[in-house]
C-alpha cells in the first residue's frame, strides 16, 4: 500500500478543515486530488509530509505511521509544494548538490535526476535566469532527490503557459511507471491527461473516489435536440427514464435519462409521432469538468 488514510480531521481553533477523510492508494497509481480553492487539499498534504498534524485520525505511507513513525516516512517521501521554494541566486547543479547533503545523496544520483527531468541544458545556469517550467523541473528534480517511493505534488503546474504544462505533465506520467503520486490540482485537463484515478474534495469531505473512466461514464446519459417548433416540457417528461428536461434556448432541449442505453431512437420517435423535423441530435458527453461542478456545488446548495 502506498498511502492509506482513516478518518483524519483537521481543525484550524474553531473552524474544521478536513471531516473524517478516508482513502488508500496503492503502490503505482498516479491520483488526481481536485477540489475548490479552500477545500481541504493543501490542508492533506501538509499533513501526508508530516509538515502538518492531523487532528483526529490515522494517515500511513507505505505502511509507516505519519505520527510515530515521522523521520522514516519523510525519507520515502519526495513533496513539491504549491509555492515551489528555491534560492534564485544558485545554479540549478549547485542546489541540487546542497539539498544533496540532507539525504547524503551520492553525486551520481544527482546527475540523474538532471537527465530525468531534463535539466541537463539548464544545469550551469542560475535558477533566477530559468523560465517558470524549468524551475517546475528544478523542484521535481529536488523532491526525487532521495529516490523517494511516493511523490505528493501539490499544483504542480500553476502559472505554466501551454507548452510548458505539456512538458511537465509528460514529465509526470514518466516518473509514475515507477513511484506512487499523488496530485493536487484545479485543473480538470490535467487530471484528465495523467491520472488513473480521481479523488474529489469539497467542504472537507471527499465526495468523489473512482477510476477516472468509472467517473465520466456514470449511469445516464443527456441527448441533445433541436425541433423545428416549440414543445411543452412536459410533454418530453413523460419519455421512458426520463430524469430532467431543459430548453436553454429556442426550439433546443437537452433531455437527460437515467440510463446509458442510447436514447436518441426514443427521442426520434417522439419527433416522428408529433409531426416534429429535427435540426439536431446528439448525445451530451460529461466531462470531468460537468462532474466536478455538479459535485461540488451540488453539495454547496444542500
Amino acid at each position: 500500500m502506498g498511502i492509506e488514510v482513516k478518518g483524519i480531521s483537521k481543525f484550524y481553533g474553531t473552524q474544521q478543515a478536513l471531516k473524517e477523510i478516508s482513502f488508500e492508494i496503492n503502490t503505482g497509481e498516479i491520483v488526481g486530488f481536485l477540489g475548490p480553492n479552500g477545500a481541504g487539499k493543501s490542508t492533506t498534504m501538509k499533513i501526508l509530509t508530516g509538515y502538518l498534524p492531523a487532528s483526529e485520525g490515522i494517515a500511513k505511507i507505505n505502511g509507516l505511521d505519519i505520527t510515530t513513525d515521522k523521520l522514516k516516512l519523510q525519507q520515502q517521501i519526495g513533496y513539491l509544494p504549491e509555492h515551489n521554494p528555491l534560492y534564485l541566486e544558485m545554479y540549478v547543479r549547485e542546489y541540487l548538490a546542497f539539498n544533496a547533503k540532507v539525504y547524503k545523496t551520492l553525486k551520481e544520483e544527482i546527475e540523474k535526476v538532471i537527465e530525468l527531468t531534463g535539466l541537463t541544458p539548464e544545469a550551469n545556469k542560475k535558477i533566477g535566469e530559468l523560465s517558470k517550467g524549468y524551475r517546475q523541473r528544478v523542484g521535481l528534480a529536488n523532491a526525487l532527490l532521495h529516490n523517494p517511493s511516493v511523490l505528493i505534488l501539490d499544483e504542480p503546474t500553476t502559472g505554466l503557459d501551454p507548452n510548458q504544462l505539456v512538458e511537465i505533465r509528460e514529465l509526470i506520467k514518466k516518473i509514475g511507471k515507477e513511484k506512487t503520486i499523488f496530485l493536487s490540482t484545479h485543473i480538470m485537463q490535467e487530471v484528465e491527461a495523467v491520472c488513473d484515478r480521481v479523488i474529489i474534495i469539497n467542504n472537507g469531505e471527499i465526495v468523489a473516489d473512482k477510476k477516472l473512466k468509472e467517473l465520466t461514464e456514470d449511469n445516464q446519459q443527456t441527448v441533445v435536440v433541436e425541433f423545428d417548433y416549440r414543445v411543452e416540457t412536459v410533454a418530453l417528461q413523460r419519455l421512458p427514464q426520463i430524469k430532467e428536461v431543459k430548453n436553454p434556448a429556442g426550439f433546443l432541449y437537452e433531455i437527460t435519462f437515467e440510463t446509458s442505453k442510447d436514447m436518441r431512437s426514443v427521442v426520434f420517435d417522439f419527433a416522428h409521432d408529433n409531426g416534429l423535423k429535427i435540426l439536431q441530435l446528439h448525445q451530451k458527453h460529461k466531462n470531468l469538468e460537468d462532474l466536478f461542478r455538479d459535485l461540488t456545488q451540488k453539495q454547496k446548495v444542500e
